[in-house]
């Protein structure tokens, strides 16, 4: 009787150590691991470190969707510098001449230019060759602070190849950017660049009204496969935003050097300009040649090329110290007949210094108005 008690003692024990070495099995093409215990008294140096997890996305705006904006009130960014690189400060509205469509309008100037905190979108382009740019543009997120200023900004995200992902939400910690640009995979043979800066913007309308709004998009030259967004209707969106738009793209080819030698359609004359389509057709062309560049010049920004690490690093300083250092020019149109106008902003005294402002905004009034096909 007593063997028999101890062959049923010894049984259970084999089957209860069986269930649990059989516990610990892995599933079918699942890597084996150690129970918690055990992992908990291995060394340091044989722990396997946990992966830290990467951004989920964020949900995506609609950048099909039109934006209507009130165009009672427009804001043109401006920068006035002087060759040496100096910014101009003092200004006041009896200094600048305003133009919509030819005619003069009562400006109102906010020369407190570095007190509004600044929402920030970085478009990055992942698709395409852009993995040759990866090193340079890991090293952005330490200098996203310069946009930001004293804690006041927050930054997002957005990366795209034909398709654009919301990847970082707005946050005022830069190095969460940091470890996603230093992480970031190749896309495809896309560069959707026109649905990337329609998301952008959808984003920055969310923002507060009181924040100055800046997209920073670092991509190619030239679209390649966008299909939520038409050149017509990112004319529209930019106009009526009051986002200011930063094109730093990679070094241009020798046709594009070419193209840039024979006059861009932007610095060529209007011809008639009794024909109110005429400078629609030249924002879109111009779209089709340069995204970037066409795109910070209707907004008031700045656009640049880069090729090395370095001139990657003195650009990103450079558009930032402007970006914070604007004057921020505001109207009411005497005109609000729907479509886009056409802004010129002038210095009333040579001060031997160049103007960057806003070219054009796009009017929207209590009317339906035509939108772009």
């Amino acid at each position: 009787m007593a063997k028999l008690a101890l062959l049923l003692l010894l049984g259970s024990c084999a089957g209860l150590f069986g269930a649990q070495a059989r516990a610990q099995e892995p599933f079918p093409g699942e890597p084996a691991q150690l129970p918690p215990q055990q992992q908990q008294q291995l060394p340091p140096q044989e722990q396997q470190p946990a992966e830290a997890p990467q951004a989920a996305p964020q949900p995506l705006p609609d950048p099909g969707t039109t934006i209507r904006v009130n165009t009672n009130i427009v804001l043109v960014p401006t920068l006035v510098e002087k060759p040496s690189g100096e910014v101009i400060y003092g200004l006041n509205s009896k200094d600048f001449t305003l133009d919509d469509n030819g005619v003069q309008q009562n400006i109102h100037v906010d020369d407190d230019l570095d007190s509004q905190p600044v929402s920030i979108v970085v478009a990055v382009q992942r698709g395409r060759s852009a993995a040759l740019e990866f090193d340079k543009i890991a090293k952005l997120g330490t200098l996203l602070q310069l946009f930001l200023g004293d804690g006041h900004g927050k930054a997002a995200l957005v990366v795209f190849d034909s398709h654009a992902t919301y990847l970082e939400g707005f946050t005022s910690d830069t190095e969460t950017i940091t470890r996603d640009l230093q992480r970031l995979q190749p896309g495809d043979g896309g560069a959707a660049i026109l649905d990337a800066v329609g998301t952008s913007v959808d984003i920055l309308e969310q923002r507060p009204p009181d924040q100055r709004r800046i997209l920073l998009l670092i991509s190619e030259s030239r679209d390649h496969g966008s299909h939520k967004v038409t050149a017509k209707q990112l004319v529209q969106r930019i106009g009526t935003s009051n986002t200011l738009v930063i094109g730093l793209t990679y070094s241009p080819s020798k046709a594009t050097l070419l193209d840039d030698l024979r006059g861009s359609a932007h610095g060529d004359p209007v011809g008639n300009t009794g024909d109110l389509l005429a400078p629609l057709m030249m924002a879109i062309a111009a779209v089709h040649k340069n995204v970037s560049k066409e795109l910070a010049v209707m907004s008031g920004g700045e656009y640049a090329s880069f090729t090395r690490e370095k001139g990657f690093e003195d650009r990103i300083a450079e558009v930032a110290s402007h970006a914070r250092n604007r004057y921020i020019l505001s109207f009411h149109p005497k005109d609000l007949t729907p479509g886009l106008h056409q802004i010129s902003v002038k210095l009333n005294q040579d001060y031997g210094a160049r103007v960057v402002a806003r070219t054009s905004y796009w009017a929207v009034n209590d009317a339906a108005a035509p939108q772009p096909q």
